[in-house]
């Protein structure tokens, strides 16, 4: 299922008891402060969790979460990867009542303008997984998006083309409670495979998928834009997730079949 998203932002959003924005961040500099703030104009609470920065960007967050209580801030000591950062919010998150959470990057990629739609659409539908389907323009590097076609392929082969509009695009709800049931399950997903392998997996779990268009921004360096993908080792880590994906594939494929054939009935 694919629609369109457009949001504008709206003053002073009030709290939500059941969905939160969560990001991650590391080393992101004056980008994280300004992710963090677009994304509490729209939405109500806006968590961060600052994977062991060295960058000092943790003070000038706490600070902001000092001053509104629509904000907290998680600081890890040490680097411990995308995945893990996103574990350790995710939890806190369970465990404070909340039962979504809306991830986004903080280095200004991601639009902030469509945390509203992904939200309600999320309300509307709280048993699926909201995934952003990114809509690129001239400012991505031509590489990445050849790359993400790559993995792209492997991800639906691995999931019998179940859904799963882009496997690579961090913006996107998650339901926790599935999602920490299958990080629990596994130990893998905590660096830069998160994306694609949290996703592989909630979707051989049964999860419904709605994949909803957003812009994507790439900043360049003059602009502040950071990166921090290695192409070696983070094209080394996705292979190796998609090596473990397709020995497991086959033995959830007549589960994924037997869906096809029911939702084709309806």
């Amino acid at each position: 299922m694919a629609v369109a998203a457009a949001g504008s932002a709206s003053a002073a959003p009030p709290a939500s008891s059941t969905h939160l924005v969560l990001i991650p961040s590391y080393n992101a500099g004056a980008l994280a402060v300004h992710t963090l703030r677009a994304a509490r104009e729209r939405w109500n609470p806006v968590w961060v969790v600052v994977d062991g920065s060295t960058d000092g960007s943790a003070h000038e967050l706490e600070r902001l979460a000092s001053a509104d209580a629509g904000i907290r801030v998680l600081v890890l000591p040490h680097n411990r990867g995308k995945g893990a950062a996103l574990r350790l919010g995710a939890q806190a998150a369970h465990e404070a009542g909340y039962t979504h959470a809306l991830t986004m990057d903080s280095d200004a990629q991601h639009p902030p303008q469509c945390i509203e739609p992904f939200m309600a659409l999320s309300a509307a539908h709280p048993q699926a997984l909201v995934l952003g389907l990114p809509q690129f323009d001239e400012s991505a590097p031509a590489m990445r998006v050849r790359g993400r076609k790559i993995c792209n392929w492997w991800v639906n082969l691995e999931t019998l083309w179940a859904g799963i509009g882009d496997s690579l695009f961090g913006f996107r709800v998650y339901p926790l409670r599935p999602l920490l049931t299958v990080m629990d399950r596994h130990r893998w997903m905590r660096r830069f495979d998160f994306d694609a392998e949290s996703a592989v997996r909630l979707c051989w779990m049964g999860t419904p998928l709605i994949n909803v268009q957003a812009p994507v921004r790439y900043l360049r360096r003059d602009e502040g834009g950071v990166s921090h993908f290695n192409y070696l080792r983070d094209n080394s880590l996705l292979a190796w997730m998609h090596a473990r994906l397709l020995l497991e594939a086959p033995a959830h494929w007549p589960a994924l079949l037997m869906r096809r054939r029911r939702a084709h009935r309806l």
